[in-house]
C-alpha cells in the first residue's frame, strides 16, 4: 500500500468487548471512523482487534543471552506476523532500541536488563549484584527503561536445594521507592512463594509467572492492586526442568512439581478474588516467539472467561500499560480474523491481516 492510500477495515471492528463497528478508515497511518474524500482505498475485510499485547517477552534474548541484531528482528517478525503489536520486554541483555526506528516492527516498552542476586541467575541474562547495591541497579534501569525494571525475586538457592526470597525487605522496599520516584513501575520474577508478602508489602507493581500465589496471599494481591501475568506456557515446562534436576536438587524438584500442579487453580483463584491478569509468554528466553494465542488459551483452560482472557492481550492490556487501542486518531495498529474471536480465541492463532502504523505488514 502506497505511502498516501487510504485503508478501508470493514466487518466487525472491537474498539471494545462491547464497543463492536462495522467499520473503520486508516488515513496517514491513524485510525478514523470519518469516512474520507478519496478514491485511493484498500479493503481488508474480517473482526478487527487492536494490536495484541505480549506484556511478558524478551526480543534480543536467547537461552544464552543477548543475541544479535539480525536474531532480535527475525524474533520481532515471529511476534508481528502472529498478531503481537506491542510487547513489554520484561528484561534484555541486548540493546534493541534500534527497533524503534522501524515501521515494520512490534512497539516495545523496555524494563531494561534484568537485576538478579549474583549466582542466582540464568547466566548471562541479569545484572548479578548484593543487595547493597539494589537501589542504585533500580534507579539506572528505571532511566534506561520505558517506564518498567524488572527484578529477580527468587530463584534456586543451592545451598537450600530449593526456590528461594532473593533480596532482604529492606532492600526491595528501598528499591521499589527509588523506581517509583522515577516514574517507574517494578515487577518481578517470582515462582515460589516466600517473596511475594515482601515485595507485595513494599509496593510492587506486577509479579510475573506469580505460581507461588496462595490463598492466604490473594487478598493482599487484590487490596494493593498488583498485576500477575503468569505465562502459562512456560509454566508448562516446569515437569521437564523439574526432572532434569531431579538427582541434585530433588526438593527444588518437587516443589516445581506442586507449582505446576496447582497452576489453573492459581491463575483463576487470583482472577476470581480481582486480581489484574495479562497475557505474557515468556518468549525469548527457551521458548519461541509467536505464542501469543496459545497463552490467551492457557488463560481460557485456567477458567477465565474467553471475552476476559481476549481483553487480557488487547484493550486492558493495552490500557494498563498507557497505550492507545483503536480509538480516532489513535496510531494504526491492529489484527483482523477471519471469525470473531470473542466466540473462540483460538482463531487468534490465525490473522488474516496484520496492520502496522497504517500499512498490512502481514
Amino acid at each position: 500500500m502506497s505511502d498516501h492510500a487510504v485503508l478501508h477495515v470493514t466487518g466487525r471492528v472491537l474498539v471494545g468487548p462491547d464497543d463492536v463497528r462495522d467499520e473503520l478508515w486508516v488515513v496517514g497511518g491513524r485510525v478514523t471512523y470519518r469516512r474520507p474524500a478519496t478514491v485511493d482505498v484498500r479493503t481488508v475485510r474480517g473482526w478487527a482487534l487492536p494490536g495484541l499485547v505480549d506484556a511478558h517477552c524478551h526480543v534480543g534474548l536467547d537461552r544464552h543471552g543477548a543475541v544479535d541484531e539480525a536474531t532480535s528482528e527475525k524474533q520481532a517478525l515471529t511476534d508481528r506476523d502472529a498478531g503481537t503489536l506491542l510487547i513489554r520486554d520484561a528484561g534484555s541483555a541486548a540493546d534493541t532500541r534500534w527497533i524503534d526506528d522501524r515501521e515494520d516492527l512490534p512497539r516495545i516498552i523496555r524494563a531494561g536488563r534484568h537485576i538478579a542476586r549474583t549466582r542466582r541467575y540464568i547466566r548471562n541474562y541479569a545484572h548479578e549484584i548484593e543487595p547493597e547495591d539494589l537501589v542504585a541497579y533500580v534507579a539506572r534501569e528505571a532511566r534506561r527503561g520505558d517506564g518498567w525494571v524488572k527484578l529477580v525475586g527468587d530463584w534456586i538457592d543451592r545451598e537450600v536445594g530449593d526456590l528461594a526470597a532473593c533480596w532482604p525487605r529492606g532492600a526491595v522496599e528501598a528499591a521499589i521507592a527509588e523506581a517509583h520516584r522515577l516514574g517507574a513501575r517494578v515487577t518481578a520474577h517470582c515462582f515460589a512463594e516466600d517473596s511475594l508478602r515482601d515485595l507485595v508489602e513494599a509496593g510492587i507493581d506486577c509479579i510475573e509467572h506469580a505460581t507461588g500465589l496462595t490463598e492466604d496471599l490473594i487478598p493482599l494481591f487484590a487490596e494493593r492492586g498488583v498485576a500477575i501475568v503468569p505465562t502459562l506456557v512456560n509454566i508448562a515446562t516446569f515437569p521437564q526442568l523439574a526432572a532434569g534436576g531431579e538427582s541434585k536438587f530433588p526438593r527444588w524438584s518437587d516443589h516445581m512439581r506442586r507449582l505446576h500442579e496447582r497452576r489453573y487453580d492459581t491463575v483463576r483463584s487470583a482472577w476470581d478474588a480481582g486480581i489484574p491478569v495479562y497475557v505474557g509468554t515468556d518468549a525469548g528466553g527457551s521458548l519461541p516467539h509467536g505464542l501469543v494465542a496459545a497463552e490467551v488459551a492457557e488463560l481460557v483452560k485456567a477458567g477465565l472467561p474467553a471475552v476476559d482472557a481476549l481483553s487480557a492481550t488487547t484493550w486492558r492490556a493495552r490500557d494498563w500499560l498507557g497505550r492507545p487501542g483503536l480509538e480516532e486518531g489513535a496510531p494504526a495498529d491492529l489484527v483482523v480474523y477471519e471469525s470473531d474471536p470473542r466466540a473462540d480465541v483460538r482463531v487468534l492463532a490465525a490473522p488474516s491481516a496484520v496492520v502496522m502504523r497504517g500499512r498490512v505488514v502481514g
